[in-house]
């Protein structure tokens, strides 16, 4: 096989992979990074066939800005998979899944056009008509395409209102205040302080050794709790701190 042979079958398959990835990912952050990565092999694949513009496009501009933009909207509103079970707009299964096969049907036939027809030309003898890629692109979009390129614009606000929709969350009750905060969680019945941090004493300095309360005893809520799950919690030896004390106190 030639060179462009190796980076169809390479990028392609690397991009159906991302693509079954975004398919089956149970995270929306995980989708949303499978989605990036069939972004970018899809741009190798513009690359290799005389198409430049459309590879750096795919790149700048889908991967590395409207993908990323979405990963942290995913990130600060916190939308987990138990999220995507919820369906808030009623009636929308049908609508979809007669658009999912219209577009089923669409790639079939283009496919099966470009198979059958013997006709067609590579983008190098396309873009030489009109001087280059992106004159060609030009051309076609605000000519031929024009209505097309219209639609997926409104396709495309569209689809950012959604997003903003499902994303907003209504807050029945008012924000609780620094005040409101304070008092519940002194109320609360639990350490209302910061946690006391690992002791420093007798030349031990390691958050596995216990803080030593005022009354000589030890707190084990100064241990980290995978440290009290292994059961790897040094014990305090009390002569030494007598020792330390006997020091201080000469």
């Amino acid at each position: 096989m030639s060179g462009e042979d190796w980076v169809f079958w390479v990028s392609g398959s690397f991009a159906v992979l991302g693509a079954l990835g975004l398919v089956f990912s149970r995270k929306a952050v995980h989708s949303a990074l499978w989605v990036a990565f069939t972004m970018i092999n899809l741009a190798v694949l513009y690359i290799a066939n005389a198409a430049p513009f459309l590879g750096m496009v795919q790149i700048i501009v889908y991967t590395g800005a409207v993908m990323m933009l979405f990963l942290f909207v995913l990130m600060v509103v916190g939308v987990d998979s138990s999220d995507s079970l919820i369906e808030t707009l009623r009636g929308q299964r049908i609508p979809a899944i007669g658009l999912g096969l219209g577009l089923a049907v669409l790639l079939v036939v283009g496919v099966g056009n470009g198979l059958v027809n013997s006709g067609t030309v590579g983008l190098v003898e396309a873009n030489s008509i009109d001087g280059g890629n992106v004159e060609g692109i030009a051309r076609l979009i605000f000519t031929d395409y024009l209505i097309a390129f219209e639609a997926t614009s409104a396709l495309l606000i569209t689809a950012a209102l959604g997003a903003m929709v499902l994303a907003h969350r209504e807050r029945w009750l008012p924000r609780a205040t620094q005040q409101e905060l304070s008092k519940a969680r002194f109320l609360s019945g639990s350490h209302p302080g910061n946690l006391p941090t690992p002791g420093v004493y007798a030349r031990h300095n390691a958050v596995d050794t216990p803080a030593l309360l005022p009354d000589g005893s030890t707190s084990e809520e100064s241990i980290p709790r995978p440290l009290q799950a292994r059961g790897d919690i040094r014990a305090v030896d009390h002569h030494e701190v007598n020792e330390i004390k006997e020091v201080d106190s000469q």
